[in-house]
């Protein structure tokens, strides 16, 4: 009888945590690090020096040989992912070749409600590090003009004050 109940209570918690797993839109595999709550937590940024660049992905899940980064956006709804948002993901998937020596072979980013996967292909890996390339530029560049015109942007920039183009006060 005991037993019986050990079991149906086991039983219980799998399901639970399956529909937990489904839910949270992660793939299946052993985190390897975590920079979201307690846990495994990764406790120094991923860093890649020759294209100046160091991050932190909010997961690092291994699966199958393979060290796969997970961003997680869980207040933003859309679709298709942002490409901005994209773009933050290969650049974990481009830490992560460095840090490991092995590329992965995609990335996933999670909204509220949507997990999308993004192909760690050759030619996402040519357009960011062009891009890194492009704002590297404008980083040594003396003066850079103003990206957009949309004043709630400005507003919440914390160079605001030092900017000349800014477009709030």
């Amino acid at each position: 009888m005991l037993g019986g109940v050990v079991l149906c209570l086991g039983l219980l918690l799998l399901v639970f945590a399956l529909v937990l797993r489904q839910r949270a839109g992660l793939p299946w595999g052993r985190v390897a690090a975590m920079d979201v709550g307690a846990g495994r937590p990764l406790e120094r940024p991923l860093v890649a020096m020759r294209y100046r660049l160091a991050g932190k992905p909010d997961y690092l899940i291994e699966r199958g040989g393979a060290v796969i980064p997970v961003e997680v956006k869980p207040g933003r709804r859309a679709p298709r992912p942002y490409d901005s948002d994209l773009m933050q993901l290969a650049a974990y998937c481009l830490l992560v070749e460095e840090t490991t020596g092995r590329a992965p072979p995609w990335g996933f980013l999670r909204y509220a409600d949507a997990t999308f996967r993004l192909a760690y292909t050759p030619a996402v890996r040519r357009r960011l590090v062009a891009l890194l390339d492009e704002m590297q530029a404008l980083l040594d560049a003396d003066d850079v003009s103003r990206s957009h015109d949309d004043p709630r942007r400005c507003a919440g920039c914390g160079f605001r004050t030092l900017c000349d183009d800014a477009l709030a006060d």
